[in-house]
C-alpha cells in the first residue's frame, strides 16, 4: 500500500467522521446557544439546565438521521474492508 493510499483512506475516514459526527453537534451547539440566551434573558444561572435539552434534541436527530448515519458508515467499512486483499499486497 502506497503513501498516496493510506493519505487517502485517512481524508476519506476524517470527512467521514465530520460528516456523520456534524449534525449532532450543530444541533447541541445551537440549542446550547439558545438556553444561554434564555438564561441571560430572565437571569436564571442553573448550570444543569442545558443537558435535558440537549440531550433530547441530539437524541431527536439521532433518530431522525441515524439511519443516513448508519448507510455512510456501512459503505465507507465495505468498500475498504472488500478490498482489504488489494491493499496488503
Amino acid at each position: 500500500m502506497s503513501d498516496g493510499m493510506v493519505v487517502h483512506i485517512l481524508r476519506e475516514a476524517i470527512t467521514l467522521i465530520v460528516m456523520v459526527a456534524g449534525p449532532l453537534l450543530v444541533v447541541s451547539l445551537i440549542i446550547g446557544l439558545l438556553v444561554s440566551i434564555f438564561q441571560a434573558t430572565t437571569q436564571i444561572q442553573e448550570q444543569t439546565l442545558t443537558f435535558v435539552p440537549k440531550l433530547l434534541g441530539v437524541m431527536l436527530t439521532a433518530l431522525l438521521l441515524g439511519g443516513w448515519m448508519l448507510d455512510r458508515l456501512i459503505n465507507f467499512a465495505q468498500t475498504y474492508l472488500g478490498n482489504m486483499e488489494g491493499f496488503l499486497q
